[in-house]
């Protein structure tokens, strides 16, 4: 237990020692949109990115502007942030077309951490410009400064959602256990465990830049694992005390917890994890440093539950009982006296296993039907990568949108990047420039009275052309004008210049690549994490049915749970009720994430019951019997591990970020469905159908698990 508690620490220390690289824009480059980017920069042309003070009426209702009060702002503004940390050149106040607003831009300069460190002095630089001018409304925006605006707002959300969490977890487990010690350990387990990862994970930043949620993700896997490995290893121990009627020392009872429940989690954090891992086929930041940080607090958490957890439960020893709560404390003893017993399960679990052991296939048929109805809506998924829209409505977030309504040449735009290639000349890029911009010129698609900016590199090979439209990013207009550049104007001009490269970037060009890489993707995703479970189940059961069977139901879960994904995010019909506004689309990373996540979680329940059917079977039953008994004695693990995963799982689906929330709602649903339906209902009425083939192509049934003679020796002594 020391040294558990010197790992923790030297995680944190390490991690506060080496810091967080953050992603930068470079990190993020994918597809054409990045080439364009390159190019850009390779010949020292690259626009630096700006942020901007936007100044609109201080009243609401479309109160006029005070034009006096608003250039005095802009003036300040201007003086406040020229020499400031970070900032380049500080452009002139720009008034809209309307006359109801007023833009002071500037440019940052140096790496992107450093930016980000000095946003928050521009951020009060910015405020206190609001403080001297209270007759107008000043607010920044830009990239960095939403940046930190969201950031704050996920901190305010997840501190919410522990103080709500962590009480109800300690809740449903006092309920599982009926004592307050045992709630407590697998608690205190998990948090420690995510504290170590997150240490971990600011070191493995250098090589895997963190995208701003990892912790956020840390504290979901580590919550929601932590607590199912030590339910399972608790109950066991309790279990075995039940099984000898008490006459087991502790010790004896961990060990055989370890020999039995341990094997069960190791099997799990390998299955879990290797699913995480498909990940990185995806070749994108995001998913390569979220995947890194899944993995990391999975692991951290599969070493306490078979180190320190065993400890502990040893030196706590009868006092893990204490206090008992009366009515909760006999109910657990109850179901592990249950569990422990050689008449099957208990009376609640005979009855919800009824059907599908009465009539297997009839309840097959009616819990596939049922997934396959949830599941139909997923057929209608639209997807998007598009990010303004989906953030919360921070202060930064709502000066954009004023900023855009006011400024439309602030709005979606593209960078084409050209530069001569193989035999062309010095001035071949600027030739196909000039082609571009008189062509844009007679589109009404891009802005004709916007004149487009161009830049020549020192060497005149490299020419980037800025095309401006009057369009919202997120619009469908501009994905056509998209359509437009890279489908007829560029392509044009190359033609008319050959010996030229070119590339288009933008926003609209940026997340049009993100969403097409992410697809080009999810098909080996799918693949990758198919194939392992395929591979870990086998090698865990040596069954090819059983391999098969964990397969295609952790397919059907993922299934349904797109499907009310979809059924509830692509409408508006639930909005209020769960605070977002509906785009009509699913955020892209959502259904890869939910799909990965959900298939490791389903395996824990898919190795938890499955070896209880092992063990069942290697005691003497007959496979039906111990279809019937290993479903049913893993039951309360598993339905108490569920809920303690739902409450978790739900308390990110009242953040106010779309994609955090989208991916809570989508776990949620698919841990309820996997419990409730595929373990009620198809995973005990297939396996009856397949009891002949169950451990096909083993020739014998399992062994029972090798029990230690010291432990099942020793006799019960006072702790």
């Amino acid at each position: 237990m020391a040294g558990w508690l010197v790992l923790v620490v030297v995680c944190l220390a390490a991690g506060a020692m080496s810091g967080t690289r953050q992603a930068d824009s470079v990190d993020y480059r994918v597809g054409e949109a990045g080439r364009a980017e390159l190019i850009a920069e390779q010949g020292g042309i690259l626009d630096p990115l700006k942020e901007y003070v936007v100044i609109t009426p201080a009243g609401a209702g479309g109160a006029p502007l005070d034009r006096g009060a608003a250039e005095a702002a802009g003036r300040d503004t201007v003086s406040r942030m020229t020499g400031a940390p970070s900032v380049g050149e500080v452009g002139a106040p720009q008034w809209s077309p309307s006359g109801q607003a007023l833009l002071v831009p500037f440019t940052v300069e140096g790496a992107d951490s450093a930016v980000s460190a000095d946003i928050p002095a521009l951020l009060e630089r910015t405020r206190s410009v609001q403080q001297a001018h209270p007759e107008v409304k000043v607010a920044q925006t830009g990239h960095f400064s939403m940046g930190k605006g969201v950031s704050e707002s996920m901190g305010k959300d997840l501190a919410v959602a522990e103080r709500i969490t962590l009480p109800l977890t300690l809740v449903i487990l006092m309920a599982v256990f009926g004592a307050v010690v045992a709630a407590g350990v697998p608690v205190l387990l998990a948090l420690s465990a995510v504290a170590a990862a997150m240490g971990l994970s600011q070191l493995f930043s250098h090589v895997f830049p963190s995208v701003g949620a990892n912790n956020s993700l840390i504290l979901l896997m580590g919550m929601a694992v932590g607590v199912d490995y030590s339910l399972l290893f608790i109950k066991r121990v309790r279990e075995e005390h039940a099984r000898s009627g008490g006459r087991l020392s502790q010790e004896a009872a961990v060990r055989i917890a370890a020999a039995t429940a341990g094997r069960t989690v190791i099997v799990s954090g390998f299955a879990v994890m290797v699913s995480l891992a498909a990940l990185f086929v995806v070749g994108d930041v995001v998913f390569s440093s979220l995947a890194v940080s899944s993995i990391t607090v999975v692991a951290i958490v599969m070493a306490a539950t078979l180190t320190v957890l065993p400890a502990l439960l040893v030196k706590l020893g009868r006092a893990l009982d204490r206090p008992r709560l009366p009515l909760l404390g006999r109910l657990a003893d109850r179901s592990a006296a249950s569990a422990a017993g050689s008449g099957g399960p208990g009376r609640v679990w005979k009855r919800l296993l009824g059907p599908a052991t009465r009539r297997p296939l009839a309840t097959l048929i009616a819990g596939v039907a049922l997934i396959a109805g949830l599941a139909l809506p997923a057929l209608g998924m639209q997807l998007s990568s598009t990010e303004v829209s989906t953030l919360p409505k921070v202060e930064a977030v709502q000066a954009r949108d004023r900023m855009i309504d006011q400024f439309p040449s602030e709005g979606a735009s593209y960078l084409v990047a050209l530069k001569a290639v193989g035999e062309g000349t010095a001035d071949t890029a600027a030739q196909a420039a000039d082609s571009l911009v008189r062509a844009a010129g007679t589109e009404p698609l891009l802005r004709s009275d916007e004149v487009p900016a161009l830049r020549t590199s020192a060497d005149g090979r490299t020419v980037t052309v800025l095309l401006h439209t009057a369009y919202a990013i997120d619009s469908e207009a501009a994905r056509q004008t998209l359509d437009l550049v890279r489908g007829t104007l560029v392509p044009a001009a190359l033609a008319a210049h050959p010996g030229t490269d070119a590339a288009v970037s933008g926003d609209v060009a940026r997340n049009a690549d993100v969403l097409a890489h992410q697809m080009d993707a999810l098909p080996w995703v799918i693949g990758a994490v198919l194939l392992l479970s395929l591979a870990v189940m086998f090698l865990a059961f040596r069954s090819v049915v059983i391999a098969l069977v964990s397969t295609l139901l952790n397919v059907a879960s993922a299934a349904g749970a797109l499907g009310l994904l979809v059924l509830v995010f692509q409408s508006d019909w639930m909005q209020d009720r769960l605070g977002y506004t509906s785009d009509g689309f699913i955020v892209s990373r959502v259904p890869l994430f939910l799909f990965v996540i959900l298939f490791g979680l389903s395996t824990d329940y898919n190795v938890f019951m499955v070896s209880r059917i092992k063990e069942a079977v290697a005691e003497g039953r007959t496979a039906a019997q111990a279809v019937l008994e290993g479903i049913g004695r893993s039951g309360s693990v598993v339905t108490g591990g569920a809920v303690v995963m739902v409450s978790v799982f739900a308390s990110f689906v009242f953040t106010n970020l779309l994609e955090m929330k989208q991916l809570g709602f989508g776990l949620c649903v698919a841990v309820l469905l996997d419990v409730l339906v595929v373990r009620i209902l198809i995973l005990p009425a297939l396996l009856n159908l397949l009891t002949p083939l169950l451990w096909w192509p083993a020739h014998t049934v399992p062994r029972p698990a090798p029990r230690s003679r010291t432990a099942t020796a020793l006799p019960r002594t006072a702790h």
